[in-house]
């Protein structure tokens, strides 16, 4: 992994990097990059394979983007996911840490019950914090 610089330089020569195709409120339309297509078609069998998963983080994440972004589109940014996760466990020799379904959940869950508290802070009203069991 020390040919590439960082984790955007090994996306962009897959062919899976993100692209911002937007200019003065004008979307464009965009298609993912030539890149390594034997890699690129690997990575998208991953993505696939890992959307077909149960209770793991890549399967939340594909399930909360495909609403927004369809599927294809969600697929793609899956097996972003996995290319950069693959590029911190060949780089630092490090073992995959499945973060598991609720992962997402509970970070959502956290930043909402923090900024419905800044509101009210905000408001006036003074409260103190329990989580219930």
């Amino acid at each position: 992994m020390g040919r590439f610089p960082s984790q955007q330089h090994l996306a962009s020569w897959a062919g899976v990097s993100p692209g911002c195709n937007e200019s003065g409120g004008k979307k464009k339309s965009s298609r993912t990059t030539h890149g390594n297509k034997y890699l690129k078609s690997i990575v998208t069998q991953l993505a696939w394979a890992a959307t077909r998963t149960k209770n793991t983080y890549l399967r939340s994440k594909y399930d909360s983007l495909v609403g927004r972004r369809g599927k294809k589109r969600a697929l793609v940014a899956i097996g972003h996911k996995i290319l950069i996760a693959a590029y911190f466990i060949l780089k630092d020799k490090t073992a995959y840490r499945e973060l598991g379904g609720e992962y997402l959940d509970s970070r959502k869950k956290d930043r909402q019950i923090q900024r419905y508290m800044d509101k009210l802070r905000e408001l006036g009203v003074e409260i103190s914090t329990e989580m219930a069991a």
